[in-house]
Protein backbone atom coordinates (compact mmCIF):
# COMPACT_ATOMS: atom_id res chain seq x y z
CA UNK A 1 0.00 0.00 0.00
CA UNK A 2 1.46 3.33 -1.06
CA UNK A 3 1.35 6.13 1.51
CA UNK A 4 1.62 9.86 0.88
CA UNK A 5 2.04 12.31 3.75
CA UNK A 6 0.78 15.73 2.66
CA UNK A 7 0.86 19.22 4.11
CA UNK A 8 4.54 19.04 5.06
CA UNK A 9 5.96 22.47 5.96
CA UNK A 10 9.40 21.67 7.40
CA UNK A 11 12.37 19.78 5.91
CA UNK A 12 12.82 17.71 9.08
CA UNK A 13 9.21 16.50 8.85
CA UNK A 14 9.69 15.46 5.23
CA UNK A 15 12.80 13.50 6.11
CA UNK A 16 11.05 11.91 9.11
CA UNK A 17 8.12 10.81 6.93
CA UNK A 18 10.54 9.22 4.47
CA UNK A 19 12.41 7.40 7.22
CA UNK A 20 9.12 6.10 8.62
CA UNK A 21 8.28 4.51 5.26
CA UNK A 22 6.25 7.09 3.36
CA UNK A 23 6.37 6.61 -0.40
CA UNK A 24 5.62 10.25 -1.16
CA UNK A 25 5.63 13.62 0.60
CA UNK A 26 3.40 16.49 -0.48
CA UNK A 27 3.91 20.24 -0.18
CA UNK A 28 1.09 22.70 -0.85
CA UNK A 29 1.94 25.75 -2.96
CA UNK A 30 -0.41 28.23 -4.62
CA UNK A 31 -3.00 29.11 -1.99
CA UNK A 32 -6.57 29.64 -3.17
CA UNK A 33 -8.52 28.68 -0.04
CA UNK A 34 -8.11 29.18 3.72
CA UNK A 35 -5.47 26.82 5.08
CA UNK A 36 -2.34 26.89 7.21
CA UNK A 37 -0.76 24.09 5.16
CA UNK A 38 0.64 26.19 2.32
CA UNK A 39 4.31 27.12 1.91
CA UNK A 40 6.21 29.31 -0.52
CA UNK A 41 7.71 27.87 -3.69
CA UNK A 42 11.20 28.40 -2.28
CA UNK A 43 10.37 26.57 0.95
CA UNK A 44 8.70 23.76 -1.00
CA UNK A 45 11.81 23.26 -3.10
CA UNK A 46 14.00 23.14 0.03
CA UNK A 47 11.67 20.64 1.69
CA UNK A 48 11.57 18.27 -1.28
CA UNK A 49 15.34 18.53 -1.73
CA UNK A 50 15.79 16.72 1.61
CA UNK A 51 14.04 13.57 0.39
CA UNK A 52 16.12 10.44 -0.23
CA UNK A 53 16.02 8.50 -3.52
CA UNK A 54 12.81 6.58 -4.28
CA UNK A 55 10.63 8.85 -2.12
CA UNK A 56 8.55 11.04 -4.41
CA UNK A 57 8.30 14.78 -3.77
CA UNK A 58 4.82 15.99 -4.74
CA UNK A 59 3.81 19.56 -5.55
CA UNK A 60 0.15 19.94 -4.57
CA UNK A 61 -1.51 23.00 -6.08
CA UNK A 62 -4.98 24.48 -6.50
CA UNK A 63 -4.03 26.74 -9.39
CA UNK A 64 -6.19 26.45 -12.49
CA UNK A 65 -4.07 28.29 -15.05
CA UNK A 66 -1.47 26.01 -16.64
CA UNK A 67 1.04 28.87 -17.03
CA UNK A 68 0.95 29.55 -13.29
CA UNK A 69 1.34 25.87 -12.46
CA UNK A 70 4.18 25.50 -14.94
CA UNK A 71 5.94 28.38 -13.22
CA UNK A 72 5.64 26.61 -9.86
CA UNK A 73 6.96 23.39 -11.34
CA UNK A 74 10.05 25.22 -12.57
CA UNK A 75 10.59 26.73 -9.12
CA UNK A 76 9.84 23.69 -6.94
CA UNK A 77 11.20 20.92 -9.19
CA UNK A 78 8.97 18.11 -7.89
CA UNK A 79 8.85 14.50 -9.03
CA UNK A 80 5.05 14.62 -9.16
CA UNK A 81 2.25 17.19 -9.33
CA UNK A 82 -1.16 16.81 -7.71
CA UNK A 83 -3.73 19.11 -9.30
CA UNK A 84 -6.53 20.03 -6.91
CA UNK A 85 -8.18 22.62 -9.15
CA UNK A 86 -10.82 22.11 -11.86
CA UNK A 87 -8.09 22.53 -14.48
CA UNK A 88 -9.38 21.69 -17.94
CA UNK A 89 -8.29 18.46 -19.59
CA UNK A 90 -6.47 20.26 -22.41
CA UNK A 91 -4.60 22.38 -19.85
CA UNK A 92 -3.50 19.27 -17.97
CA UNK A 93 -2.42 17.83 -21.31
CA UNK A 94 -0.30 20.94 -21.86
CA UNK A 95 1.48 20.34 -18.55
CA UNK A 96 2.01 16.73 -19.60
CA UNK A 97 3.53 17.73 -22.94
CA UNK A 98 5.95 20.20 -21.38
CA UNK A 99 6.93 17.90 -18.49
CA UNK A 100 6.62 14.32 -19.79
CA UNK A 101 8.72 12.93 -16.94
CA UNK A 102 6.42 14.21 -14.18
CA UNK A 103 3.87 12.01 -12.49
CA UNK A 104 0.51 13.81 -12.73
CA UNK A 105 -2.32 13.22 -10.27
CA UNK A 106 -5.78 14.82 -10.58
CA UNK A 107 -8.01 15.32 -7.54
CA UNK A 108 -11.72 14.49 -7.68
CA UNK A 109 -14.19 15.18 -4.89
CA UNK A 110 -16.33 12.19 -4.09
CA UNK A 111 -18.65 14.12 -1.77
CA UNK A 112 -19.93 16.32 -4.59
CA UNK A 113 -20.93 14.05 -7.46
CA UNK A 114 -20.33 10.67 -9.03
CA UNK A 115 -16.67 11.00 -10.02
CA UNK A 116 -16.40 8.11 -12.51
CA UNK A 117 -17.17 10.14 -15.64
CA UNK A 118 -14.84 12.94 -14.51
CA UNK A 119 -12.00 10.52 -13.91
CA UNK A 120 -12.36 8.99 -17.34
CA UNK A 121 -12.13 12.45 -18.95
CA UNK A 122 -8.66 12.87 -17.45
CA UNK A 123 -7.49 9.25 -17.69
CA UNK A 124 -5.44 9.76 -20.84
CA UNK A 125 -3.44 12.70 -19.46
CA UNK A 126 -2.77 11.73 -15.82
CA UNK A 127 -1.10 8.84 -14.03
CA UNK A 128 -3.68 8.58 -11.26
CA UNK A 129 -6.40 10.35 -9.31
CA UNK A 130 -6.86 11.16 -5.64
CA UNK A 131 -10.39 10.76 -4.32
CA UNK A 132 -10.78 13.51 -1.73
CA UNK A 133 -13.37 15.39 0.32
CA UNK A 134 -14.24 19.07 0.10
CA UNK A 135 -15.71 21.43 2.68
CA UNK A 136 -18.16 23.89 1.05
CA UNK A 137 -18.55 25.84 4.30
CA UNK A 138 -14.86 26.80 4.34
CA UNK A 139 -14.05 26.59 0.64
CA UNK A 140 -11.44 23.90 1.27
CA UNK A 141 -10.87 21.31 -1.45
CA UNK A 142 -8.35 19.26 0.53
CA UNK A 143 -6.96 18.89 4.02
CA UNK A 144 -10.49 19.10 5.39
CA UNK A 145 -10.33 16.26 7.91
CA UNK A 146 -13.68 15.09 6.51
CA UNK A 147 -14.43 11.63 5.16
CA UNK A 148 -16.79 10.93 2.29
CA UNK A 149 -18.86 7.90 1.28
CA UNK A 150 -16.23 5.18 0.90
CA UNK A 151 -18.66 2.87 -0.90
CA UNK A 152 -18.81 5.46 -3.71
CA UNK A 153 -15.01 5.54 -3.82
CA UNK A 154 -14.89 1.75 -3.89
CA UNK A 155 -17.08 1.81 -7.01
CA UNK A 156 -14.71 4.36 -8.52
CA UNK A 157 -11.74 2.05 -7.86
CA UNK A 158 -13.60 -0.83 -9.52
CA UNK A 159 -14.58 1.17 -12.60
CA UNK A 160 -11.57 3.45 -13.09
CA UNK A 161 -8.90 2.69 -15.65
CA UNK A 162 -6.58 4.92 -13.62
CA UNK A 163 -5.04 4.14 -10.19
CA UNK A 164 -6.97 5.75 -7.33
CA UNK A 165 -5.50 7.14 -4.11
CA UNK A 166 -7.88 7.61 -1.20
CA UNK A 167 -7.82 10.85 0.80
CA UNK A 168 -10.23 12.79 2.98
CA UNK A 169 -10.43 12.43 6.75
CA UNK A 170 -8.02 9.52 7.03
CA UNK A 171 -6.20 8.98 10.34
CA UNK A 172 -4.56 6.14 12.28
CA UNK A 173 -7.94 5.13 13.68
CA UNK A 174 -9.72 4.56 10.36
CA UNK A 175 -7.08 3.91 7.69
CA UNK A 176 -7.33 0.12 7.84
CA UNK A 177 -11.13 0.20 7.56
CA UNK A 178 -10.80 2.63 4.67
CA UNK A 179 -8.36 0.36 2.84
CA UNK A 180 -10.54 -2.69 3.42
CA UNK A 181 -13.62 -0.86 2.11
CA UNK A 182 -12.15 1.00 -0.86
CA UNK A 183 -9.17 -1.15 -1.91
CA UNK A 184 -7.26 1.86 -3.25
CA UNK A 185 -3.86 1.96 -4.92
CA UNK A 186 -2.64 4.19 -2.10
CA UNK A 187 -3.70 6.49 0.73
CA UNK A 188 -3.05 10.20 1.22
CA UNK A 189 -3.18 11.91 4.63
CA UNK A 190 -2.75 15.46 5.87
CA UNK A 191 -4.76 16.67 8.86
CA UNK A 192 -5.12 13.13 10.22
CA UNK A 193 -1.46 13.05 11.28
CA UNK A 194 -1.23 16.64 12.48
CA UNK A 195 -0.06 17.40 16.02
CA UNK A 196 -1.36 20.00 18.45
CA UNK A 197 1.30 22.44 17.20
CA UNK A 198 -0.21 22.40 13.70
CA UNK A 199 2.68 20.45 12.14
CA UNK A 200 2.75 16.79 11.17
CA UNK A 201 3.28 14.65 14.27
CA UNK A 202 6.06 12.05 14.24
CA UNK A 203 4.07 9.60 16.37
CA UNK A 204 0.90 9.89 14.30
CA UNK A 205 2.81 9.59 11.04
CA UNK A 206 4.51 6.44 12.33
CA UNK A 207 1.19 4.93 13.40
CA UNK A 208 -0.55 5.79 10.14
CA UNK A 209 2.20 4.43 7.90
CA UNK A 210 2.57 1.22 9.92
CA UNK A 211 -1.18 0.56 9.90
CA UNK A 212 -1.58 1.32 6.20
CA UNK A 213 1.30 -0.98 5.31
CA UNK A 214 0.36 -3.76 7.74
CA UNK A 215 -0.78 -7.21 6.65
CA UNK A 216 -4.40 -6.05 6.70
CA UNK A 217 -3.55 -3.35 4.16
CA UNK A 218 -1.26 -5.49 2.03
CA UNK A 219 -3.92 -8.18 1.75
CA UNK A 220 -6.17 -5.62 0.06
CA UNK A 221 -3.87 -4.69 -2.79
CA UNK A 222 -5.74 -3.54 -5.90
CA UNK A 223 -5.17 -5.12 -9.27
CA UNK A 224 -4.85 -1.83 -11.16
CA UNK A 225 -1.35 -0.65 -11.96
CA UNK A 226 0.24 1.83 -14.34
Amino acid sequence: MRVKICGIRRPDDALAAARLGADAVGVLVGQLHPSAHFVSAADARAILATLPPFVSGVLVSHLSEPSALLGLIDQVRPAAVQIHSPMAVDAVAQVRRLHPGLTLIKAVHCDQADPVALVERYAAVVDGVVADSSNPSTGQVGGTGLTHDWTKTARLVQQSSTPVLLAGGLNPGNVQQAIATVNPWGVDVNSGVKGTDGFQCLKRMAEFIALAKSDEGENNQPSQRR
